[in-house]
């Protein structure tokens, strides 16, 4: 069915204009396009068309407006058409021409020309897609090109349509959310939040009171519903119906309903660091100490002595209780400092810091096994100094956190891919600074008194500003500070605060703080945080963070001096600011530093420079803006403020306060010249500036006073009446609108957005047809803004002022909500009925990130305050933000209160306002606000109802300009108010019997009515219509039909004593009908409705209510429907709701169960003895039978009672169920015990099962086979693991090496080795850490997966943890796995040749208690928390806990009177029971219960040396166990290890209470917490949880079966009690139950090997799938491990360590179940390590020879476990090494005890001299080796070392030549060998320290062989330490230098001069023989010559 409508020509217009035509039917309006410059004719040739649900009737109207186009005001009306379709709905297609009438309904010559055409083929339909509700494709296209040239929306403010969407707006009527459809009024959304405001109405459109409006969301349904060939109604889109499910609301905005400031207000917080161990630190041979600083608390660790790679594994917690802002800017500083003592505090080498607030906002509030980068603050150029590995985690009041799995952490440590980062921050962070720039400031109050100044200016008339400002500024826990002003209110600074950071920094937020300097202290004047998040953008395209120059605002308290300010916290920023302080213009810019620059300043100190001034006008022009406010009305004045006279100022920045504002703000004139005094502009009321300046007007800020009246005993009003006072004020501004307008268009998509998703959520939750309609609608408009957004924001590109920031955020805002507009495209396709769950979270993220990108981080104007003035005392106030009052002339821009009437709640200002005080209103006011250019200002009254005469305050000329000081409304309309007060439901305990007395108090304008008190209930049903008689409200009939005033609802407690206590208030909008309207459906009577009730920030109940306001016409009353008098006469003059709008009600039974009580409290110190349960709803109730003797049997003997009762047909309607126990004593006195309302009785509505379901199919048989060829290859192998001493599955060695490469080794818990023959190999435990492997196992594999990464990350930050909850598709891939690997426990099998480990059976590890994950066996046994006493109120940190006084246990089903016949028809049915068929008896039961406790992690410290020593303790009824002598001292992850049996009988005692405490040597001991199990719950859960299941059955071994049945017995038992048809064995290994045929091995081994057939197996399969068989079947418990967390009553809500046992039950009537099994703590074991150093080589060279200058060294090698230190071993020295090389031949031993299973040594030893006992410590197995040069008079050098992982280090080279430096940094790939496999190993190894740069160097090599054997081998074969008998080994061949030279002078001597200088003496030698030849020659020479001249 269709209505299309093809408009051709309108002719005969007059002039010449743009035209623009707007055709309504049943309330929804298309528009035409535009048509410029047409003269008479308009040819608009376009063709509309509605989809229409429901026959057109022939009286429906059409209606044709035409109008001229204005881009910039208003479209003016020039005539309109409208046309009875009568002549349509009979001939189907009519051809009109016809004239138009203009507003008088006066004929115009202009005439308009069209086609109407109506299909209506027999109700069926083409099928219509999304195109025929969104107009013609082609017309959109038209609409969009207008749009973007216009830049407007036609119809100027007409209607806020997305672009290119024809929407369907309803503008006639109010309309609530979901269809009001005649038939299915039932089904209609009851749910009603407020839905106030939706788009505003065109101020010339004419609006007709009876538009009905079409396409309901019902008719929709049905119409989809019966479309031919039964099309998908999903395809329908409901974009366009969108705007008719929300309240139409043109000229009111949304009122706030949460009352109570929640920010400032102090909460509880733990911050807990665990420092696991650091590595990699910088500098030789360190004594390394943690420090870690949280605030200003300080914790050190202990000192490990000379390491580099120091383990702690210590835990520390902080407790904070301050606000939460003040909490996430605290700084956590994570330093290592090096040997720190008593005398001397250490040097620092290198330190971390982030804040709390990174920490909280990261999944699970923690940080897990985290690497910590450690740099140095003093040198910036150093790079890394280090790593620290640590857990942080950040905990508020009644966070959860999940600690991932305490298991053996053996990953060989990644450090660079878990560095302690948040997401998404680059791993190499780099030196920045930060340059915060402090310009000017402005406005600032004063902050001394006058008394002085006074007197200076009377004597030397020197006038001073009384404040002397300075800017502070904190950033990562450093702060700076500008230089003071003195007494300055307008300081000028220009300087700049330069920090030096790490970037990205971990510090979220700066804060930058005007001070006051004062010789005593100083104050703070303002304050103001810089997100850092806000101003950068990390994405690939972002920018560093930049801010500015801009002015920021800055609130706090108020500006009158005291000396002590009760609200100076709001000035340090905690809490809303009530009062503007001062602006100031600062700027921001981020510098990345070049550290290798050699000019930079490497210190991280802050300092102060000055800065390059800035021109007046970079923040922006200043022009001037307007503000004008009129209140309409002031009512509930809370009467404690007395009956003076009251006045209303309203300010913005300093303007308009004329109390304190002081230091007046400057106008800016044009500037004469410098020397020039700024004139200052007085605002005053009665100014003399008043016609100045070309009639500039004087501000008028504040109400005339006004006395109140009184409304009732709480509240006054002001009789405002028809004088409506206003107010008005002219200010200067920077002018940046366009940051506030583009604020606006993003939040007004938001606001859209949550509108949407709120109602989808709506229509899930009360179960509404399509919710992903009105989903794929929301997307659509979520698209639409998006692009709106495009082609808004990008205006206004040159503005001179603009910052870089505002090119930025535009840009990034741009591309956010590009992609946002392309992924809600993307997403409404996917968007189907099953993914609407999933989708709706991601529009949630939308959302968030919408808001974040609308948080505007420069302010330009500030926000406006409204004060409520007494005596010239501000009183209350209310705080609205300037960007929702500000006007533009494009709709989406404008502020969302923007000329709207805003209903303001004004509060107590501060502290004050925290608590209750905060929840009573001090007063409502409804005021109209318009903020804009004093340029637009005509604009400024157009929202305001119509129908006023303005007053002006002056006479004379210009009178126009003027805005009113006062409004008349000579308009007005008389009304009746019909509440019709239902009920309420989940209201607030008032009194100390834990119910209250409430009665609704009802106020409307300045009435205000209460319903009757009824007395002692939480859920009230009142059930009365309270009249409001002649209410006169002012205006225009039409506006107040779309727009009437809001109703506040109060509800109270009526006390006998005193006044009556709040409750609770929501607000609710009548329902209007027009005296000419009928008052008949569908929009009258009106329909009950759920408001949502809160109290304070909390939600406190919802009412049950209609509202109607009923117009008195002419007639007088006589024309309202007849209000039939009081019908029960016993209620006095009451009248109950009338019978059109109470509920239609249905006769139902109610079915209780009454099972029992227990824990039933003391009641006025009288023990509770003869208890009853009395069960009420709706006026109709049971009572149980009487407890005789609550001690001696808690239980009830008549089980099963019903009451039949009248319910409303709609179960979203039902009243609530109230259960009350009271206590029966003498004299027939009754006393409450406790009481339970049970607010929704939905879940006990019984619904008969669907029988076609496949659940319900017992056809055909169902193979479930355990795989056959795994089973058996198991079985031989567990043989082998447990009769045999081969305790190890083969697997070739050359694989295994393989396997070790590809990934790095797993524990060897499950690797026993092949040297112990004796000793059965696996033990419990073994099967423990498999499991938690597998845990692991199966989070990696989901990792990798990525299965909807968005949703997987949730939960994989769970760490290790196991079960992923609520995620089916992993839960689904880890069943498949499960199946797959252990239905038979494989692992060896064929499909699985890769696990090297044997298989192990495994149990199931919970992360969580098992309740969680089996619905708190509430299966068909449900607990009801009894409770008594007030509701505390938040700061009284109560919590439900303490208010519960008991519990009853029992169960209710509730069905419609006649029962389906099948049910009682059933076999077995007992009549008695009802529909608790098979319930077992309720009397006593003995049962065995034996807990086992494994162990606990993560405990609270509780000993002053930050650890603890517990115990566990355990309560049972009168049975109580204290551990006490077995505690295990000095440790907070205590490994228990234990059994304990109690024999208990239900019901008497059942709830088991385990609880950790610390022993104390003196005093009583402490709790550190506990945990309570509900074991009567359990124990008769169908999912039977006495006794796990395990994963398979065996007879003897580790994997012994526990329970005394066994899976046979179980099985048989199950199939009777279910009245399941089974279980029938044969032939053997195979079993059918019902339909399921489950096949499997048949045979078993016994202890010797013997093969014997048994059915167990196939029988514990069917057991596995047991939630497969159909009707009856569920899932068991199977065999398990839960982790529960403790708690401690004194510190509520925060965990205190977490404790994982489990707890199995026999009854005692039942065969006696075997002995525990051994869970006992391993015993580590004893070995000895055997190390022999043989040689080292190349080693360097440190001392330079004393004669010679040689290089040589004492070389020695030291060696020690980690952890022993003390027993450190070193060999001889070989002296005087040339070469680096030194032989040795040396051995060291090594004893130790070590625990295989998590890799660990362990060290018992007294921490001190004082300490009463030794402490146990686990720390990895780490041998250590370093080289040393020995020096005789001062401390040794140390040369080098290397640490080997005993489990997993590099296999040493053959020779020293192929060692190499790589082998240890892990650059090469190495095989890694394990001591504990090889036993023997031999090599060289690379011995590294670090260079002057802090990088790795070779410094030696060393030949060493370690040699493992266990205590008893060495025993057998001892070796002598050192080179000492026994085994000796032989003495190293040292060469001769070796020697100490002063013991042996000449042989050193010799050695010295014959090796070096040999050939250099022989040289010498050589050249003196030559020199004396020569010398002797020539000494011979003359006389030789002599001789032969003279021839002797």
């Amino acid at each position: 069915m269709a209505l299309l409508i093809h408009l051709k020509t309108v002719s005969e217009l007059r002039g010449r204009g743009d035209r623009i035509a707007k055709v309504t039917f049943r309330g929804q309006s298309f528009y035409s396009r535009v048509l410029e410059n047409c003269e008479d004719v308009a040819d608009f040739d376009e063709t509309f068309r509605w989809p229409v649900a429901s026959s057109i009737d022939r009286n429906e109207m059409l209606e044709i407006q035409v109008f001229n186009y204005s881009k910039v005001f208003s479209n003016k009306l020039i005539g309109t058409f409208r046309m009875v379709l009568q002549k349509v709905v009979e001939e189907s297609h009519v051809e009109v021409t016809d004239t138009l009438i203009d507003d008088n309904n006066a004929i115009i010559k202009t005439s308009l020309c069209m086609e109407v055409q109506y299909q209506a083929t027999d109700g069926t339909v083409g099928s219509w897609d999304d195109g025929d509700f969104l107009g013609d494709e082609s017309l959109q296209e038209e609409e969009k090109d207008s749009q973007e040239t216009d830049g407007l929306l036609p119809g100027s403010r007409a209607s806020s349509r997305p672009p290119g969407e024809k929407s369907f707006r309803s503008k006639g009527r109010e309309k609530t959310k979901g269809g009001r459809d005649d038939e299915h009024k039932a089904g209609r959304s009851v749910f009603s939040a407020m839905k106030l405001g939706k788009n505003r109405s065109h101020k010339e459109e004419p609006q007709r009171p009876d538009e009905p409006a079409v396409l309901e969301m019902e008719d929709l349904d049905h119409l989809a519903i019966r479309l031919a060939d039964g099309l998908d109604p999903d395809s329908v889109s409901l974009a366009s119906v969108t705007a008719l499910t929300t309240n139409v609301s043109n000229k009111r905005s949304k009122p706030d309903i949460k009352m109570e400031p929640s920010a400032g207000r102090p909460m509880d917080y733990q911050v807990s660091i665990t420092v696991i161990e650091a590595r990699q630190l910088v500098g030789l041979n360190m004594d390394p100490v943690v420090c870690v600083e949280v605030g200003d608390d300080k914790k050190y660790t202990s000192m490990k002595e000379s390491t580099n790679c120091p383990y702690y594994n210590e835990y520390f917690v902080f407790d904070f209780h301050v606000s939460p802002d003040v909490m996430f800017d605290k700084i956590i500083k994570i330093s290592v400092i090096h040997s720190k003592n008593l005398l001397r505090s250490g040097t620092l080498v290198g330190s971390f810091k982030m804040d709390v607030g990174t920490v909280y906002l990261q999944p699970e509030h923690q940080f897990h096994h985290k690497w910590a980068i450690l740099s140095d603050p003093d040198d910036i150029s150093s790079g890394l100094k280090g790593y620290v590995k640590c857990d942080v985690a950040v905990v508020g009041k009644g966070d959860n956190i999940k600690t991932p799995h305490k298991a053996n952490e053996t990953d060989e440590d990644d450090i660079e891919g878990n560095l302690l980062l948040p997401e998404g921050v680059p791993p190499e962070r780099q030196w920045a600074r930060f340059y915060v720039k402090i310009y000017r400031a402005e406005g600032l109050p004063r902050m001394n008194t006058s008394l002085m100044a006074n007197v200076k200016k009377a004597f030397i008339g020197e006038n001073k500003d009384l404040v002397d400002p300075y800017v502070q500024v904190f950033f990562a826990g450093q702060k700076g500070k500008t230089s003071v002003q003195k007494s300055s209110y307008e300081p000028l600074w220009n300087e700049q605060v330069v920090f030096t950071d790490l970037f990205p920094p971990l510090c979220k937020r700066m804060k930058v703080q005007i001070r006051d300097s004062d010789k005593v202290n100083d104050v703070a004047i303002g304050t103001h945080f810089i997100d850092l998040r806000k101003i950068s953008n990390d994405g690939d395209k972002g920018f560093l963070p930049t801010l500015g120059p801009a002015w920021v605002n800055m609130y706090g308290s108020t500006r009158n001096y005291t000396l002590l300010d009760e609200h100076q916290d709001l000035n340090e920023g905690l809490g809303e600011g009530v009062s503007f302080r001062a602006r100031l213009l600062l700027g921001l810019a981020v510098e990345i530093l070049d550290t290798s620059n050699p000019e930079l300043t490497s210190s991280t100190e802050v300092q102060v420079e000055q800065a390059t001034p800035i021109s007046e006008s970079c923040a922006g022009k200043m022009e001037e803006f307007f503000l004008f406010g009129a209140f309409l009305e002031a009512s509930m004045i809370d009467r404690r403020n007395g009956d003076k006279p009251i006045t209303f100022e309203v300010t913005i920045g300093n303007y308009g306060n004329e109390v304190d504002g002081l230091s007046r703000p400057q106008r800016p004139r044009p500037r004469k010249e410098p020397g020039d005094e700024e004139e200052l502009d007085l605002i005053q009321n009665a100014s003399d500036d008043e016609a100045g300046d070309a009639g500039d007007l004087a501000s008028v800020s504040s109400t005339p006073p006004v006395r109140p009246q009184v409304t009732d005993r709480n509240y006054f009003h002001l009789p405002y009446l028809e004088r409506k006072p206003c107010i008005y004020i002219k200010s200067w501004w920077p002018d940046q609108r366009r940051r506030l307008y583009n604020a606006n268009i993003v939040d007004h998509i938001a606001d859209k957005l949550e509108e949407g998703l709120n109602d989808v959520q709506e229509m899930i939750k009360t179960e509404k047809s399509y919710p992903e309609r009105r989903l794929r609608g929301v997307l659509e408009e979520l698209s639409c803004g998006c692009c709106r957004f495009l082609s808004l924001a990008d205006k206004d590109q040159g503005h001179s002022s603009r910052t870089r920031l505002d090119r930025e955020r535009l840009k990034s805002c741009m591309r956010e909500l590009e992609s946002m507009g392309q992924q809600a495209r993307t997403l409404r396709a996917q968007v189907k009925r099953h993914t609407v769950r999933d989708k709706l979270r991601l529009c949630q993220n939308f959302l968030q990130k919408l808001r974040f990108l609308a948080d505007e981080p420069q302010h330009s104007i500030p926000d406006i305050f409204i004060w409520m003035m007494i005596n010239n005392k501000r009183v209350a106030y209310a705080r609205v933000p300037s960007k929702d009052l500000l006007f533009s002339i494009v709709e989406e821009e404008t502020g969302k209160d923007c000329a709207k009437v805003k209903t303001l709640f004004l509060k107590l200002p501060g502290k004050r306002g925290f608590g209750s005080a905060g929840w009573t209103v001090q007063a409502k006011v409804e005021l109209y606000l318009w903020l804009g250019l004093s340029k637009q200002r005509k604009e400024f009254l157009c929202g305001l109802p119509c129908g006023f005469e303005e007053v002006k305050a002056a006479q004379g000329l210009g009178l126009h300009a003027f805005p009113p000081v006062s409004l008349v409304y000579t308009k007005k309309q008389v009304f009746q108010l019909r509440a019709h007060m239902y009920q309420a439901r989940s209201l607030f305990a008032a009194d100390s019997s834990g119910l209250s007395d409430p009665f609704a108090r009802v106020f409307f304008i300045n009435q205000s009515q209460c319903t009757e008190v009824l007395n002692e209930t939480l859920c009230p049903t009142w059930d009365q219509m309270l009249v409001f008689d002649n209410l006169e409200l002012y205006g225009e009939a039409h506006e107040l039909r779309d727009d009437p005033p809001i109703i506040v609802i109060e509800i109270y407690d009526q006390d006998s004593m005193g006044k009556a206590d709040f409750m609770g208030r929501t607000f609710a909008k009548p329902l209007v009908k027009m005296a000419d309207e009928a008052y008949c459906p569908p929009r009258f009577p009106p329909q009950l409705e759920y408001y949502q009730i809160y109290r304070g920030n909390a939600t406190a109940g919802d009412l049950l209510a209609a509202f109607e306001l009923l117009q008195i016409g002419p007639a007088g009353k006589a024309d309202l429907p007849p209000i039939n008098g009081p019908v029960d006469v016993d209620r006095g003059p009451i009248m109950p709701v009338p019978v059109g709008i109470r509920p239609v009600l249905s006769k139902y039974r109610v079915e209780v169960l009454f099972w029992g009580l227990r824990d039933l409290k003391r009641v006025n110190l009288a023990q509770v003895d003869r208890p009853r349960v009395d069960i009420e709803c709706a006026g109709k109730g049971v009572q149980s039978s009487l407890i005789h003797n609550y001690k001696k049997n808690p239980n009830f003997n008549t089980l099963v009672k019903w009451f039949e009762v009248d319910l409303p047909e709609n179960e979203l309607l039902h009243p609530p169920l109230n259960i009350r126990v009271v206590d029966c004593r003498a004299f027939g006195r009754y006393t409450l015990v406790g009481s339970h309302a049970v607010s929704s009785l939905r879940r006990f509505i019984y619904r008969p099962p669907d029988r076609s379901a496949p659940s319900w199919n017992t056809t055909g048989e169902v193979v479930v086979t355990m795989e056959p060829e795994v089973p058996i290859k198991k079985l031989e192998t567990m043989v082998k693991l447990d009769a045999t001493s081969e305790a190890v599955v083969k697997v070739d060695v050359a694989e295994e090496e393989k396997e070790k490469k590809k990934k790095k080794k797993k524990g060897t818990a499950e690797e026993p080795e092949e040297e112990e023959p004796d000793e059965s190999m696996l033990d419990w435990w073994s099967k423990y850490f498999a499991s938690i492997d597998t845990m692991k196992e199966q989070l990696r594999q989901q990792e990798p997966s990525g299965i909807d990464l968005e949703e997987e990350e949730v939960d994989n930050t769970e760490g290790l943890k196991g079960s992923v909850k609520g995620k089916e598709k992993a839960r689904a891939a880890k069943e498949e796995k499960k199946k797959k690997t252990q239905s038979s426990g494989s692992g060896q099998g064929s499909e699985a040749p890769e696990k090297k480990k044997p298989k192990i059976d495994e149990l199931k590890v919970y992360p969580k208690e098992l309740e969680s994950e089996f619905d708190n066996f509430e299966d068909w046994l449900h607990t009801f928390n009894l409770l008594r006493g007030k509701t505390g109120d938040d700061e009284d940190g109560s919590t439900e806990e303490e208010r519960i006084v008991g519990r009853f246990k029992g169960s209710l089903c509730v069905y419609k009177v006649p029962l389906p016949e099948d049910v009682s028809r059933e076999a077995g049915y007992d009549s008695t029971y009802g529909m608790f068929q098979g319930i077992p008896s309720n009397d006593p039961i003995n049962v065995l219960v034996r807990v086992y406790v494994v162990r606990a992690t993560d405990l609270h410290p509780a000993d002053i040396n930050g650890k603890a020593d517990p115990y566990i303790a355990i309560r049972l009824g009168k049975t109580d166990i204290r551990d006490k002598e077995n505690y295990i001292s000095k440790q907070l992850n205590p490994v228990f290890g234990k059994s304990f049996d109690i024999e208990a009988s239900f019901p008497m005692e059942s709830m088991l209470t385990v609880a950790v405490y610390d022993w104390d040597l003196v005093g009583s001991d402490d709790l550190i917490g506990e945990t309570k199990i509900d074991l009567e719950n359990r124990f008769y859960s169908k999912h039977r949880a006495t006794c796990g299941i395990a994963q398979t059955y065996s007879t003897h071994g580790y994997n012994i079966w526990r329970d005394p049945m066994k899976p046979s017995q179980i099985l048989t038992r199950l199939c009777k009690d279910s009245k399941v048809d089974g279980p029938h064995f044969g032939p053997p290994g195979r079993v059918k139950v019902a339909n399921r045929v489950f096949t499997g091995p048949s045979e078993i081994e016994d202890e010797n090997g013997q093969r014997k057939p048994t059915d167990e197996h196939v029988a514990l399969l069917a057991l596995r799938h047991w939630e497969d068989i159909p009707r009856t079947g569920c899932r068991l418990v199977p065999e398990h491990v839960e982790t529960r967390p403790l708690l401690n009553p004194d510190k509520p809500g925060i965990e205190q360590g977490r404790l994982e046992l489990w707890v199995d039950m026999f009854p005692m009537d039942m065969p006696a179940p075997g002995t525990p099994l051994d869970i006992s703590p391993r015993k580590p074991k004893k070995y000895e390590l055997r190390v022999i150093i043989w040689n080292t080589d190349e080693v360097v060279l440190e001392d330079d020879d004393f004669f010679t200058g040689e290089k040589s060294s004492d070389i020695f090698v030291r060696g020690w476990l980690k952890g022993q230190q003390e027993d450190k071993q070193d060999t001889d020295v070989h002296y005087h090494s040339l070469t680096g090389e030194g032989n040795f031949n040396w051995r060291y031993l090594f004893p130790f005890d070590y625990l295989a299973a998590e890799e660990k040594i362990v060290i018992s030893k007294k921490e001190s001299m004082f300490s009463w006992d030794e402490t146990e410590y686990k720390i990895p197995a780490r041998l250590t080796l370093q080289i040393w040069d020995a020096d005789h008079f001062s401390a040794d050098d140390f040369l080098g070392a290397i640490e080997l992982d005993l489990n997993r280090f590099p296999r040493g080279a053959k020779t020293a030549k192929q060692c190499s430096m790589e082998m240890a940094t892990g650059e090469v790939d190495v095989p890694l060998v394990s001591i504990f496999k090889q036993k023997r190993v031999k090599g060289w190894w690379p011995l590294l320290a670090r260079n002057e740069n802090d990088e790795f160097e070779l410094t030696g090599k060393v030949e060493a062989e370690l040699h493992l054997l266990t205590a008893e081998e060495a025993e057998k074969n001892p070796v002598g330490l050192a080179r000492n008998e026994p085994d000796p080994l032989e003495k190293p061949n040292r060469p001769d230098t070796a020697f100490v030279w002063f013991l042996n002078p000449l042989k050193s001597i010799q050695y010295l001069i014959c090796t070096r200088y040999k050939w250099l003496i022989i040289k010498i030698v050589l050249a003196l023989l030559g020199l004396l030849m020569l010398g002797l020659f020539l000494y011979s020479l003359p006389g030789y010559m002599v001789k032969k001249l003279l021839g002797a």
